[in-house]
């Protein structure tokens, strides 16, 4: 408000100068136009035009209604009430974080589904199927992982400690917890996913061959999982078991 009513006085003392003052309703209106429209905020004010003066007041009763509504937007949905009521609706926007989130995973982050060096359509259509399920598998895998990362792993708690839909959402004491010990409760040290994912990329399957003369055996040995992997695989519902 207050910078378009520094422009507007400009405006005001253009017309009102000694020298070549700005002249005719178009013109000025040209100008006025240009300033109010700038930040939005033409609504505000009551403009009076002549072909030789311009003057303006605020429009309290327009600005004291914008205030009333200041910090609140309207969720609507064309969805029938019966099928996704009021509640619903305001927890589905919500949840679109949720969908940036899996898209910047889906293209930048963890799959990388650029770029694609297929031409044929089928083919393209193949890749991209590939991605979706692979971001279906990491899906289901940050959901079994999540008591050791920085995800939140009580949603029920979370939802509890939460005073509306509306209102800003809320962390559960245990992931509270590990955001602040970057431990979990089993004192485990607390991961991102793509940490995570790291640090189980360091279990191998070695090939063991003996150097004592006249023996020939070898055989397959996986690497002795940490606690943390431990966990993981458990969580996971992994085992480790080498097939021959």
């Amino acid at each position: 408000m207050q910078a378009t009513e520094q422009k507007l006085d400009k405006i005001v003392s253009a017309t009102s100068r000694q020298r070549c003052p700005l002249r005719g309703e178009a013109e000025i209106g040209l100008k006025v136009g240009e300033v109010i429209n700038k930040y939005g905020v033409a609504k505000h004010f009551n403009i009076q035009i002549t072909p030789d003066s311009f003057s303006y007041q605020r429009n309290r009763e327009s600005i004291e209604e914008e205030a009333t509504l200041d910090g609140l937007y309207v969720v609507r949905s064309s969805v029938p009430e019966e099928t996704l009521n009021a509640e619903d609706t305001v927890k589905a926007y919500k949840s679109l974080s949720k969908v940036e989130q899996a898209f910047r995973s889906y293209k930048t982050i963890d799959l990388k589904v650029r770029p694609i060096y297929h031409r044929n359509s089928d083919r393209v259509k193949a890749h991209v199927f590939l991605c979706m399920l692979a971001y279906y598998v990491e899906w289901h895998m940050r959901r079994c992982l999540a008591p050791i990362l920085f995800d939140e792993d009580d949603w029920e708690n979370a939802l509890r400690l939460r005073e509306g839909i509306v209102t800003h959402s809320v962390r559960s004491d245990s992931a509270s917890s590990k955001a602040q010990k970057k431990r979990t409760a089993d004192n485990l040290p607390v991961h991102s996913f793509q940490t995570l994912l790291a640090d189980l990329g360091t279990i191998v399957n070695n090939r063991i061959q003996s150097n004592i003369p006249g023996v020939n055996f070898d055989f397959d040995k996986v690497t002795e999982p940490t606690p943390v992997q431990r966990k993981a695989l458990d969580l996971l519902g992994v085992s480790l078991i080498c097939t021959q």
